[in-house]
C-alpha cells in the first residue's frame, strides 16, 4: 500500500510538470504568434504604406495636431512641437510618403497618419521623416522624389535636435 502511494504521488507530480510544461508551451506560441508581425526585419518588411497621389479633388485630409495640443512627454523637445508645424505646412506631401516605422501595422496609410495624433511625437523615425520631407520639399525635389530618398534611408541622417531650427 504504500508502494502505491508513492507511484500516485509520482504520478500526480508528472502530469502537474506534464501541465506546466504545457502551458508555457501554449503562452510561448501565443506570443509569438501576437508579436509575429513586428518581429519582422524592416530590410523584409518592404516599403511600408502611402499613397501614390494627391488626395482626390475635394478630399480634405485630416487634419494634422496643432503643437498647443501636445504635452508632457509629447512635448519635452523643442523638435516634437516643431515637427507638428513643419507638418502642416506640407499635408500633401506627407500624405504620399511611407513611414518607416511600420506604423501601417496600426492602420495608417501615410507619413501624414502618424501626425493626424500625438503618434508622430514619440517616434524618432517619423519625426525625422517630416524633418527630411520638409527640408527636401523646400530645396524643391518633387514628391516622388522625396519618397525615393526616404526609402533609400536618406532621412536617417537627421539631427533632431539642430532640426528644430528648420523654418
Amino acid at each position: 500500500m504504500l508502494g502505491d502511494s508513492r507511484m500516485t504521488t509520482r504520478v500526480r507530480i508528472q502530469r502537474l510538470t506534464l501541465r506546466r510544461i504545457f502551458a508555457l508551451a501554449c503562452l510561448f506560441l501565443v506570443t509569438l504568434m501576437m508579436s509575429a508581425p513586428w518581429a519582422t526585419s524592416q530590410d523584409e518588411g518592404g516599403v511600408p504604406a502611402f499613397n501614390a497621389g494627391p488626395p482626390p479633388k475635394g478630399t480634405r485630409l485630416a487634419p494634422i495636431l496643432g503643437k498647443d495640443q501636445l504635452w508632457g512627454a509629447d512635448a519635452q523637445s523643442p523638435y516634437q512641437t516643431h515637427a507638428y508645424d513643419l507638418a502642416a505646412k506640407i499635408p500633401t506631401v506627407l500624405h504620399q510618403q511611407p513611414c518607416y516605422c511600420y506604423c501601417d501595422r496600426m492602420g495608417h496609410n501615410s507619413l501624414h497618419s502618424c501626425f493626424e495624433t500625438t503618434h508622430g511625437a514619440r517616434c524618432a523615425t517619423c519625426l525625422k521623416e517630416v524633418y527630411y520631407s520638409y527640408q527636401q520639399h523646400k530645396k524643391g525635389r518633387t514628391v516622388p522624389q522625396i519618397r525615393q530618398g526616404i526609402i533609400k534611408g536618406e532621412w536617417k541622417q537627421i539631427d533632431l535636435e539642430a532640426a528644430a531650427a528648420v523654418n
